[in-house]
C-alpha cells in the first residue's frame, strides 16, 4: 500500500479517536493531537494544522470535525504545487 494511503488510514483513525473522546479526556488528547498533526505534516502547514487540531479538540462541541482527514485531502488532493516536497513518512515522531 502506498505511504500516502497509509497516512489517510492513520488520519481516519486519529479523527475517530478525537470523535469518541469525552471532555475530560480531551484535555489530554488535544495537545497529543496537535503534536501528532505537526509531525505528520512538516513546515508551516503542519504547525498551523497542529494548532487547529489542538483547538478543535479542546473546544467542546466541535471535536467532530475530521481535521486529520481534511489535512490529508488538502495535502494530497488540493495542494498539488508542492507535490515533490510532501512528507513520505507515515509519522515522524
Amino acid at each position: 500500500m502506498n505511504k500516502k494511503y497509509k497516512k489517510l488510514i492513520l488520519s481516519i483513525v486519529l479523527d475517530a479517536i478525537g470523535f469518541i473522546t469525552i471532555i475530560p479526556v480531551d484535555v489530554v488528547w488535544a495537545p497529543i493531537s496537535g503534536y501528532i498533526m505537526s509531525k505528520m505534516y512538516k513546515g508551516n502547514k503542519g504547525k498551523i494544522a497542529g494548532v487547529i487540531s489542538f483547538l478543535e479538540e479542546i473546544i467542546p462541541g466541535i471535536d467532530v470535525i475530521p481535521t486529520f482527514t481534511i489535512m490529508w485531502v488538502y495535502t494530497y488532493l488540493i495542494n498539488k504545487e508542492d507535490k515533490n516536497n510532501q512528507e513520505e513518512t507515515i509519522i515522524d515522531v
